[in-house]
């Protein structure tokens, strides 16, 4: 029997199964290729799976994200996600509505949710999201979102009353100016 390079006989041989198996999970969580010796079909049905499982994952973290996309929740997540290795739920999930924001695709109440999120919490992308310490304020789509001392506060405009045509001016915004006589 030769020795491995560095003293150890079975070095060289886990060093084997350490790339094979890394290639298999690339395959099943990162949009890799299959690697040689499985087959398609089934290492397919295994990263839907997968995918599946991540997605329910995601939507604990995230209700209003989940909710708000019904039916299309679970192929909307696993279109974005299956070329990403999860980076945890909850910024699985952060990732997934600041892309949906970013295409003007996030329905309101997960707009509400994201903008809840950024005024609690600070998450560059990167590292894990860290509590903030002051006033903070989250904004995404309509939504806005007033952090102060821990407690977030949701900000709504309020509703606007139907005005008749004739009763009063708008102004820029929209909103009727009331004329008295």
């Amino acid at each position: 029997m030769t020795a491995a390079p560095h003293g150890d006989p079975a070095a060289a041989p886990r060093a084997g199964l350490a790339e094979r198996q890394a290639e298999l999970v690339a395959a099943l969580v990162a949009g890799g290729p299959p690697p040689p010796g499985f087959a398609p079909g089934p290492l397919a049905a295994t990263r839907a799976a997968l995918l599946r499982k991540r997605a329910g994952a995601v939507a604990r973290h995230w209700p209003l994200l989940a909710a708000s996309l019904d039916a299309e929740w679970t192929t909307t997540f696993a279109g974005w996600a299956e070329r990403r290795p999860t980076a945890g739920s909850l910024r699985d999930g952060w990732d997934l509505a600041r892309a949906l924001h970013a295409e003007r695709a996030l329905p309101p109440p997960a707009a509400e949710e994201l903008a809840a999120r950024e005024a609690l919490l600070r998450y560059d992308g990167l590292r894990a999201p860290r509590p903030r310490r002051l006033p903070a304020v989250g904004r995404a789509g309509g939504a806005v979102a007033v952090q102060i001392a821990g407690r977030v506060r949701l900000l709504r405009p309020a509703p606007r009353v139907p005005t008749r045509a004739g009763d009063g001016i708008s102004d820029a915004a929209g909103s009727a100016l009331w004329i008295s006589d």
